[in-house]
């Protein structure tokens, strides 16, 4: 039984990559916790364990006593035995018994204990070892899909890709490899569970450190990522050294290094922005420096408006918005985009919204008045207006209608 029970126990520990110092250990605790309930503190159980042998016996005293009634007593009588000796009542007995000679239930409960021990056990190690590899990409093989995720078998244990975590249009099926950046270690109840994501800005990063050396080595600093997965990613970088190029060594020769990141990404567009501390400059390198002609800031707020040609307009919004709403993302500013007509358009509307009917041509105190009194207070009020409704306002005259309108025009 012993036997049985110790090569049963070294190769679960060997499968389980666990070292046999810390096995003889957990057998040793076992053992002591389940035999010990037999004996009394005085009786001084002591298990030894021989992984060469595949042995494991308990040494204990036996108490000599008049008729033996447990474990841990001997009778005078059976004493005697063992003893070339006198003995004499109270005397103890060294014994050495195999574990086979113990009774069925005590093993049992020795072995659920040492198992149970040997779980926590991996646990632990698994515990560690991942812990070691949080925010690291790992990879690992689909076993099946359910309601949470994907099921990877990635080694120790399972991980989780939850649906959450998922680009929308990836898809695996079983035995398919997947490589995700590790969010978090989970301890549930029976098992550890890693957490697993393809969506974070982290796993673009981690791509980047894995594909760029200089990024790797800290000679290019990456300051921010956003990302719309499997849509569009963008990456702001920064050269620390002046003799290195941050955008060419991100793209690689002839664009291998970058291609290589698309393809981990599904082939996911990615764009290399310059970092800049000009936030102008960073807005243009955002959107697409050639893309854009002129940046302007708000005087107050996070605000900027971008000058772009006509035929660039499309590009810089991007298809669905995702170009201007990730470059908005990037530099925290709200972005607009225009051509120059319709920045001329824009700013000529704001000028007359804020500016009062007075301001206009031809439009006296008394003309203000009348036009106040139908709710034309703005010049704005009166550009979109049209002659005849000013015409039918009593006091205006179609000479005065026209003029003012006009004025409005071209204000």
């Amino acid at each position: 039984m012993s036997m049985n029970l110790m090569g049963s126990l070294a190769e679960l520990a060997n499968l389980k990559q666990l070292n046999k110092e810390k096995l003889a250990e957990i057998i040793k605790e076992g053992l002591y916790q389940a035999i010990s309930k037999k004996l009394q503190p005085e009786n001084e159980l002591e298990i030894l364990t021989d992984f060469e042998t595949n042995r494991i016996t308990a040494r204990f005293k036996k108490i000599v006593v008049e008729h033996d009634l447990s474990l841990g007593e001997i009778s005078l009588e059976e004493a005697l035995k063992y003893e070339d000796s006198e003995l004499e009542l109270g005397d103890k007995i060294p014994i050495e018994m195999p574990i086979f000679d113990f009774e069925p239930k005590v093993i049992r409960n020795a072995r659920k204990a040492i198992l149970e021990r040997i779980k926590l056990l991996e646990e632990d190690r698994i515990m560690f070892d991942y812990e070691n590899q949080k925010n690291q990409i790992i990879s690992g093989k689909v076993t099946k899909e359910d309601y949470n995720g994907y099921i990877l078998d990635i080694g120790y244990t399972d991980a989780l890709l939850p649906k959450d975590e998922q680009v929308e249009d990836e898809y695996y099926k079983v035995n398919d490899i997947i490589r995700a950046y590790v969010v978090n270690i989970r301890k549930r109840k029976n098992d550890v569970v890693v957490i697993l994501s393809r969506t974070r800005p982290e796993f673009v990063k981690k791509i980047f450190e894995t594909e760029i050396p200089e990024i790797n080595s800290g000679l290019i600093e990456v300051k921010k990522i956003v990302r719309e997965p499997g849509i569009r990613t963008k990456i702001a970088v920064r050269s620390l050294d002046a003799k290195i190029d941050a955008t060419a060594c991100c793209l690689g020769p002839k664009g291998i290094r970058i291609e290589q990141i698309k393809n981990e990404l599904n082939n996911e567009m990615v764009d290399i922005v310059l970092w800049d501390d000009s936030p102008e400059q960073l807005i243009a390198n955002a959107i697409g420096p050639d893309l854009v002609e002129k940046v302007y800031l708000a005087d107050r707020g996070n605000f900027a408006r971008i000058i772009v040609n006509e035929k660039n307009k499309n590009l810089a919004i991007g298809k669905k918005g995702k170009n201007v709403k990730l470059a908005a993302k990037l530099t925290d500013y709200k972005l607009d985009i225009y051509t120059e007509e319709e920045f001329e358009d824009k700013i000529s509307e704001e000028r007359r919204i804020t500016s009062h009917v007075s301001d206009l041509d031809g439009v006296t105190a008394k003309i203000a008045e009348i036009l106040k009194i139908h709710g034309y207070t703005s010049v704005q009020d009166i550009y979109e207006a049209s002659v005849e409704e000013l015409c039918n306002l009593e006091g205006l005259g179609m000479k005065t209608a026209s003029k003012i309108k006009e004025s409005a025009k071209y204000f």
